[in-house]
């Protein structure tokens, strides 16, 4: 029922906002049976449009993995349990990872961010092997994901762009992988597959003007390249551990 009701709220917000979804590829997500959905991560919104596709075009509903300190918020954490997202506490996250397994196990399709953090510069940031051990142990295939022009609506460190701003967003589901050889291995081929599906997305989704936020910068976008995105990241990461440190 949740579910059903945001699926509902997010068709009707995409329709007022004049927003439209490219599909790129076939139907690859399999009709029945587990499996790995590794999604590239540019946005705060991103897996809302895989998830509408996924619904619409495949016909399944996909069990994201979320963060634990969402729940924090009493509505992100009745959205949660009613979408049947799997709770990942970083600190014990051995925890999320049996209870992936066991609903891939089951017949289950999870979605995964490899990447694990957004990527400001809007390129593929280095992988985890999460998704890739998960796929090994369960014996489910990956299926390689990419979502592209939802950075332009809720990116990270820039300004939402909520209203009615019509924008295309992207949706391209590589061909499945099968869950073979070792960890290190699958999530090297992996991201390789969504490093090409990647640039045939951006392809297909046509101009992106010099000089724009949402544009990559080997693109000539004034998003911040790849290293300088991880130095953002790091000084962050370092700004918050300090906050967290107890004062003299």
């Amino acid at each position: 029922m949740i579910y059903w009701l945001i699926e509902l709220v997010l068709r009707a917000y995409n329709r007022i906002a004049g927003h439209t979804t490219i599909r790129v590829g076939s139907r690859r997500i399999p009709a029945k049976g587990g499996a790995v959905i590794a999604i590239n991560h540019t946005s705060y919104v991103d897996f809302t449009y895989i998830g509408l596709s996924a619904i619409k075009h495949d016909k399944r509903h996909l069990r994201f993995m979320g963060k634990v300190e969402l729940q924090k918020n009493p509505v992100l954490r009745l959205m949660m349990w009613g979408c049947g997202v799997i709770p990942v506490d970083r600190s014990a996250g051995r925890d999320s990872y049996v209870a992936a397994v066991r609903e891939l196990r089951a017949g289950e399709v999870v979605a995964i961010y490899p990447e694990a953090t957004i990527s400001r510069s809007f390129e593929l940031k280095e992988f985890k092997s999460g998704a890739a051990r998960m796929a090994l142990e369960a014996g489910v295939p990956i299926i390689p994901v990419i979502v592209w022009g939802s950075q332009r609506i809720a990116p990270k460190g820039q300004k939402m762009q909520l209203g009615r701003t019509k924008t295309p967003v992207a949706v391209a589901v590589g061909a499945p992988i099968p869950a073979e050889g070792d960890a290190t291995t699958l999530t090297q081929t992996l991201r390789v597959a969504m490093l090409a599906l990647l640039e045939e997305v951006k392809a297909v989704y046509g101009h992106h003007p010099e000089g724009e936020f949402w544009v990559p910068a080997a693109m000539g976008g004034t998003a911040p390249t790849l290293e300088e995105a991880n130095e953002i990241e790091r000084k962050d990461k370092e700004a918050r551990a300090a906050t967290r440190e107890p004062q003299d």
